[in-house]
Order: C-alpha cells, then sequence, then structure tokens
C-alpha cells in the first residue's frame, strides 16, 4: 500500500475538483447502507440500542471490507490499477476544498449584505436552526463548523489513513456518516444513535488533541495569534457537550480573539452551551476568511506529516 503518496495525490484531487455533487460518492452508498439498515432492525423486536449497535458494526464492517478488497483486487490486476483506485478512494475521505467552498459562500453572502441567502446558505451546514441568526451569529457558527471539521473531515481521516491506510480511513468515513445521520440526542435516535455517537467521539478523541499543536502552527504560519491560540485551546477544551469539538473551537476562538459557543436552537428546542473564548470584539466576516486559511494551512501540515511517515 502506497498510503503516503495515496494522500499526497487525494490531497490535490480535493484541491481541483473538491466534492462534485454528481458523483457516486462513497458516504452516498454509505448513507443508503445505514438508512437500509435502520429500516430493516426498528422493524424488529430488537431493542433500540442494540440495533443502534448492530447497524454501526454491520456499516463499519462493509465500509472497511470493501474498500479493503476493492484496493488489493485492483492492484492484483494491475499495479496502475490498483494506484489509482486507491487514490481516488482516498480522495473521497477528503473534504478540505468543499469545506472551504460552502464557508467561503456564506462569507460572498454576508459580503453582499444578504441575511436570508446568508441563513439559507448556513443551513446546508450546520444542524441548528438559522432562521433567526444575525450576521454575528452567522459568522460565529461558520466558523465553528471550519474549525470542528478541520478535524473531523481532515485531521482525523489522515490519522486513521497512516495507522490503517485508506480502508481504514474509510471505515472512520462510515462512523462520521453514522453520527451525523443517527448520532442525535432526540427521542427518534437517543438509543438508536447512542454507540455511534460514541464511537464517533472515540473515533476523534486523539486527533482534536493533536488539533492543539496543527492548529497553533498554522495560526503561527497565517501571522495569526497563536499564543492565544494554545491559551484558549487549552483553557476553555472541556466547555462543550462533546469530549472533542472544544478543542477546535477554543484554538480558533483563541486565534482570532474572538468568542464561540453558547445556546442555539435545534428544531425549535433551546440547547444551553457554555462559551469558549473571551468577548473581546465582534466577529466580522473576515474572520471566516481567517478560519478558511487555517483550515487550508492545516490541511497541508497533515499531508506532509503523512508523507513524513
Amino acid at each position: 500500500m502506497y498510503f503516503k503518496y495515496s494522500i499526497f495525490i487525494a490531497y490535490l484531487l480535493d484541491l481541483i475538483f473538491a466534492d462534485p455533487y454528481n458523483m457516486p460518492h462513497p458516504v452516498k452508498i454509505i448513507g443508503k447502507l445505514i438508512s437500509f439498515l435502520e429500516d430493516m432492525f426498528l422493524k424488529t423486536h430488537i431493542s433500540k440500542f442494540i440495533s443502534g449497535i448492530f447497524t454501526a458494526v454491520i456499516t463499519i464492517s462493509i465500509s472497511y471490507i470493501a474498500t479493503y478488497y476493492l484496493i488489493n483486487l485492483s492492484y492484483g490486476v494491475n499495479f496502475y490499477l490498483g494506484a489509482v483506485f486507491e487514490c481516488v478512494l482516498a480522495y473521497t475521505v477528503f473534504a478540505s476544498k468543499c469545506l472551504e467552498k460552502e464557508a467561503i459562500k456564506i462569507y460572498e453572502e454576508i459580503k453582499k449584505n444578504d441575511l436570508n441567502s446568508s441563513r439559507i446558505k448556513l443551513s446546508y451546514i450546520v444542524g441548528r436552526d438559522t432562521e433567526k441568526l444575525s450576521f454575528s451569529d452567522i459568522i460565529r457558527a461558520t466558523i465553528e463548523t471550519v474549525a470542528e471539521n478541520t478535524v473531523d473531515a481532515v485531521i482525523t481521516p489522515i490519522f486513521f489513513m497512516i495507522i490503517g491506510g485508506v480502508p481504514l480511513a474509510m471505515a472512520f468515513k462510515a462512523v462520521s456518516t453514522l453520527d451525523s445521520m443517527i448520532g442525535y440526542r432526540n427521542e427518534k435516535y437517543e438509543q438508536f444513535g447512542k454507540f455511534s455517537a460514541r464511537l464517533d467521539d472515540v473515533c476523534n478523541f486523539i486527533p482534536a488533541r493533536i488539533s492543539v499543536i496543527i492548529f497553533t502552527f498554522s495560526a503561527y504560519i497565517n501571522s495569526l495569534d497563536w499564543k492565544n491560540c494554545i491559551k484558549i485551546g487549552l483553557r476553555d477544551r472541556k466547555k462543550h457537550l462533546s469530549p472533542n469539538c472544544a478543542y477546535p473551537e477554543g484554538l480558533i476562538a483563541g486565534t482570532l480573539g474572538i468568542q464561540l459557543g453558547g445556546a442555539h436552537y435545534y428544531k425549535g428546542k433551546l440547547v444551553e452551551k457554555d462559551t469558549i473564548g473571551d468577548d473581546l470584539r465582534d466577529p466580522d466576516k473576515e474572520d471566516i476568511l481567517k478560519s478558511v486559511k487555517m483550515l487550508r494551512v492545516s490541511t497541508v501540515i497533515c499531508v506532509i506529516t503523512a508523507f513524513k511517515f
């Protein structure tokens, strides 16, 4: 397995093509598998919690095994065919450029002073209610999403690719998809999605802490406040319902000198959260661009690090 080169080429493909909407993406297949298993198990008399475990284990196993055998069978036919499959599959676990594009779309709408369109664009990438958000709220939510997904969509996939190649990275992608589809604390998924949500926390545990180093270097390279990045990142690392999300949010809040977090509405229900960072100033739309620069440099740091292994 030439995962070093796969990561580098995957990174280049992501830069060039991002995430084409019409492409037959593995995540779409994983999503359909999750929906099928959910429908199947919820029709049985098995408890929701056990059904959720079965759904997660089957989805992750199929994702890993299918990726492993597809790559190895391709190499068995022809080296170059195997290399192509490995690089393309590695490319599909990246979401750096796509995340950047979505953040820039929101920035452009804010720049045009179009509040309604900004809310709509934000709703595509966050789970919270966006209908009543102000420009400041939208900016904060965008920055939080970029920070969190720098870990979830860049650092963690590369981390698992280093450990176990593309198949393990695809298995993590299955975990992430499970969490995004069924890992909710509501009446429908509280039990069924609990295992997937906790497993996602476990998978991101080490990468979230590694992000302290990566974000600090990124802040330094971008000539931002890297000292405050460390200070706030470590100080506020536990101020979130998730054991991992406060790390990237705190790091980016410290870097930019703004405050993130706080209470938000999710499907009409108010969810109280701690604030992260110091309320030194109101966030500005340019802070979105700074968070995107942090994402770009963090991605490059991860790719270079992977290539050194």
